[in-house]
């Protein structure tokens, strides 16, 4: 396995260099909606909250939801974790015995919208995906066709399935702080912290996999992801499999999309071509467990607005759990993001 050195840039199949635009992470220009795994029943022994919130992570609400019903943050059930700074919109669980008490609930940056029940609590993971509305600014007429245009390839062929730069935290020095409590150089004793560093680095070099695998596309000039023998597969129900021969018909219909290694123990592993590349991102003596995850991810229900007095795209987009949509953002205009790029500049007008 590769020194780790920083965080290596994420290369893109489609992005053209010449389109340009901004985008701020904030309550009025990052909107995510979360889409629930499944219907809720509307009847059974736990509450289902539709709760928005604004400027707070998905922690901070949880937090801010025990402390006033008196209740471990455990007891509150979610599925996953949102943007801090968005509005967002997601579903939370509790027993129902909180009903009452949550009708007096108030706070400045979280709304509860609904409320139903169901037959059990909401699980991590327990999504379909999320609903993006994102406003780009700095768009000319021409440029907001030319990312309508590319939008519509990624969601034929494809997203390379990056991890993104949220993934890596604040300090850009995670990777190699994660490296070092591997390899046994640094001792971590806060659990949420060590579990933490081990997903940086299990994110870390899938990334730095996928990269290669997307270069190894472009240099046989393909615009799509190139398939290899040995690729491991995730069927939609989930199933993984290594097919003898490579599934070009089965792929192009999206019904089998190659995965990728996030490293660690009892996990399916590639074979073959696509082994001598995978092995060079894995470390078969970490502990913790391995997992595959999707090389590619396909964004869908694309609606591009176009406002041109304020030269704004409103762009809007859904992607499947787990993927980013600052990384649909960077395939689309052909660079890296950070936060900083994204942060508000405090000169610039509130909109």
């Amino acid at each position: 396995m590769s020194t780790i050195i920083k965080e290596l840039d994420r290369e893109y199949l489609h992005s053209t260099k010449d389109i340009d635009f901004k985008f701020y992470q904030n309550e009025k220009d990052f909107v995510v909606d979360e889409i629930p795994k499944e219907e809720f029943l509307g009847r059974g022994n736990y509450l289902i909250l539709k709760v928005q919130k604004i400027e707070l992570t998905t922690w901070d609400m949880i937090a801010i939801f025990a402390e006033y019903l008196a209740i471990p943050a455990q007891k509150i059930g979610y599925a996953g974790l949102k943007d801090k700074h968005a509005t967002t919109t997601q579903y939370l669980s509790l027993e129902t015995k909180y009903e009452t008490l949550l009708k007096k609930f108030h706070h400045k940056q979280i709304k509860i919208l609904s409320t139903t029940r169901h037959s059990h609590s909401i699980r991590m993971g327990d999504l379909k995906g999320n609903r993006f509305s994102i406003n780009l600014y700095d768009v000319d007429v021409i440029d907001s066709g030319k990312i309508e245009k590319i939008a519509r390839k990624i969601e034929k062929s494809g997203l390379p399935n990056y991890f993104g730069y949220q993934r890596f935290g604040r300090d850009a020095g995670s990777v190699e702080q994660a490296r070092e409590m591997i390899k046994g150089e640094l001792f971590i004793e806060d659990t949420k912290l060590k579990n933490f560093l081990v997903s940086v680095y299990q994110s870390y070099y899938f990334n730095e996999w996928l990269r290669e695998r997307v270069m190894l596309s472009k240099e046989r000039q393909s615009s799509e992801f190139v398939l290899l023998s040995g690729d491991v597969y995730i069927a939609k129900d989930g199933k993984l499999s290594t097919p003898k021969l490579i599934p070009t018909k089965e792929f192009a219909a999206k019904r089998l999309v190659p995965t990728g290694l996030l490293c660690g123990r009892d996990v399916f592993r590639a074979k073959y071509d696509a082994a001598e590349i995978e092995k060079r991102y894995d470390d078969e003596f970490l502990q913790e467990k391995g997992y595959r995850r999707e090389a590619l991810i396909y964004p869908s229900d694309i609606d591009c607005k176009y406002v041109k007095k304020e030269t704004m795209l409103n762009l809007s987009f859904t992607l499947p759990k787990g993927s980013y949509a600052t990384v649909f953002l960077e395939s689309i205009a052909g660079k890296n993001y950070s936060a900083k790029d994204v942060k508000q500049d405090k000169n610039r007008k509130k909109r």
